[in-house]
Formats: structure tokens, C-alpha cells, sequence
């Protein structure tokens, strides 16, 4: 655990517990957001690919 994690706890004990029950579930939610992320555009990086040379192929030849 990095140090400035391991601050972050320490003054989160400090809080009421509804507070540190509030503050755990954001982190768990944003947590869950970037796996989801990353799965999604691990399974997307072929499509991004194509599109990117779609847009350089058409800026290529002055499309835009």
C-alpha cells in the first residue's frame, strides 16, 4: 500500500461510519467503473483501430 493511500485510511477511520459507508461505496462504484472500462475497450481496440484509419485515410485525401 502507498503512503498516501495508507493517510487516506487513517483519516477515513476518523470519520462517522455512515461517512467513511458513504465514501467506500463511490470508491468501490468508480472502482468497478474502470474494470468495466477496460474490458470494454480491450474488446473494442480492433474497431477503434479500423475507425482511426478510416479517419486518417479520409483526412489523407482531404475529406475533412
Amino acid at each position: 500500500m502507498t503512503e498516501l493511500l495508507e493517510q487516506v485510511i487513517t483519516k477515513l477511520k476518523t470519520l462517522p461510519k455512515s461517512e467513511q459507508d458513504s465514501l467506500a461505496a463511490i470508491i468501490l462504484e468508480e472502482l468497478e467503473d474502470d474494470i468495466k472500462w477496460e474490458k470494454t475497450f480491450a474488446r473494442s481496440e480492433d474497431m477503434l483501430a479500423q475507425l482511426a484509419n478510416k479517419a486518417m485515410t479520409g483526412y489523407r485525401a482531404g475529406q475533412t
